[in-house]
């Protein structure tokens, strides 16, 4: 019996000095060939008084699901709990073993496997098969997490990203980044500025005076929200999204003035199969091998054929102009050059022109994209990272669901049982 229970120990990881296996077997469970290992737990002394003196008055019998390397032959421990009675203080208690939690018939190693399979991007109902346990025991492990993002109201970071998105019920939600470390200070169940100023006002006025700039997008909203609660914070309009802008402003005229030709004819072609080369930094232009255009039908640098496309309108080659010049300025972080531009005079397109004219009116915010090093291009891969959560998961209907599996996959949650702190 000693070297069978040694064995079997050794093959299933235990360590638990009180629990003594004494036989195995097999047999048909659930429709599937199940391993049972048979052991009697001992209670070696009186959790009450700790004495040694015990009265047996029998077992309680439980079938305790445990780790398998093989999805398809689960395993069971059929645990003969022994329940006894103090000679001294007269208590009754039943044998425990950290191998389990008290009055639970999942073993705490498979909730750790459980656990451990909710940070990989994998749906509960597949991490279910694999552990032999339900779904609902997937989502009860996930329930058990302490995931506040922030305990205490104590600091903030000199560097905060604001953005949104979208979650429940195709609802948006707020979200501030650290813009120094790239971790997620809080997720709010929607964007509203009374949610938004009350999460923030638990941070004293003179935590909040610390916070030295706020990059976002071009949100009129988020700014008028970063100016009220961070009144020495520079607010900072992501780069990524004024190239957007002034991207999208030009391919729309591109697209306009293209139509005014009969397709089929060589502007028309010129405007629309070679539309990347006029997005592309004019520096990176190839301007002096000539390649051959199948849909030109003809020898061209990349140079001569931009150059081309641009000669066919005024409006469109001037806002090539402000496009190519602000872009070129804000990798150079020349603020006083951003500025020129947006106040120029030259015809553009309209909506090039309404463009610069949202630039203008945030012209603070805008010019310190120049300034400052900041951006939101580390929200962005994080909102991407909660959008490829909710697509495995098929969505979510609970917001508290949400946050737990996306601290989750940060690995900043906190188990709340004890006992498998133990068992780690």
């Amino acid at each position: 019996m000693t070297s069978l229970n040694h064995c079997i120990k050794f093959q299933l990881n235990i360590t638990d000095p009180n629990l003594l296996f004494s036989n195995y077997y097999e047999k048909l469970c659930h429709h599937k060939q199940t391993k049972v290992y048979v052991a009697e737990l001992v209670q070696p002394a009186c959790p009450v008084c700790h004495s040694s003196t015990l009265k047996h008055n029998g077992h309680y019998v439980a079938k305790v699901r445990y780790l398998t390397s093989n999805a398809s032959q689960p395993v069971l421990l059929e645990l003969h709990k022994q329940r006894v009675i103090c000679c001294s203080c007269g208590k009754r208690s039943m044998a425990q073993t950290d191998l389990v939690g008290k009055s639970c018939r999942i073993s705490n190693a498979s909730k750790l496997k459980v656990l451990t399979a909710l940070t990989t991007d994998r749906s509960m109902t597949s991490i279910a098969q694999e552990n032999n346990v339900s779904t609902n025991t997937v989502q009860r492990v996930l329930d058990s997490l302490d995931t506040p993002f922030r305990a205490q109201a104590t600091t903030l970071p000199e560097h905060l990203a604001f953005d949104e998105v979208r979650g429940v019920g195709h609802k948006l939600h707020f979200i501030c980044l650290d813009g120094d470390n790239h971790r997620i200070i809080t997720i709010l169940s929607d964007r509203f500025k009374k949610s938004i100023v009350k999460y923030f006002e638990q941070f004293p006025i003179t935590i909040r005076k610390k916070v030295k700039t706020v990059s976002l997008d071009l949100n009129a909203y988020y700014q008028a929200i970063a100016g009220q609660l961070f009144p020495k914070a520079a607010v900072v309009i992501d780069r990524f999204h004024l190239v957007q802008m002034l991207n999208r402003s030009f391919n729309q005229l591109r697209v306009q003035v293209m139509k005014n030709f009969n397709p089929g004819t060589y502007p028309y072609r010129l405007l629309k199969y070679c539309w990347k080369l006029y997005l592309k930094p004019y520096s990176k232009l190839e301007k002096k091998q000539p390649y051959y255009n199948q849909h030109l039908k003809d020898y061209l640098t990349q140079e001569h054929i931009v150059l081309d496309g641009l000669d066919l309108n005024p409006a469109l080659k001037h806002s090539y102009q402000v496009l190519q010049n602000f872009t070129a300025a804000l990798r150079k972080q020349n603020a006083h050059a951003m500025k020129k531009i947006i106040n120029t005079t030259q015809t553009v397109g309209e909506k090039m022109r309404g463009t610069l004219t949202t630039f203008k009116h945030n012209q603070t915010s805008v010019l310190n994209a120049g300034k400052y090093q900041c951006s939101n291009g580390c929200l962005e891969g994080i909102n991407r990272k909660i959008k490829q959560i909710e697509r495995t998961a098929y969505g979510y209907g609970n917001f508290d669901h949400l946050i737990a599996r996306i601290k989750l996959e940060e690995k900043d949650a906190v188990y709340k049982e004890k006992s498998l702190s133990c068992a780690a």
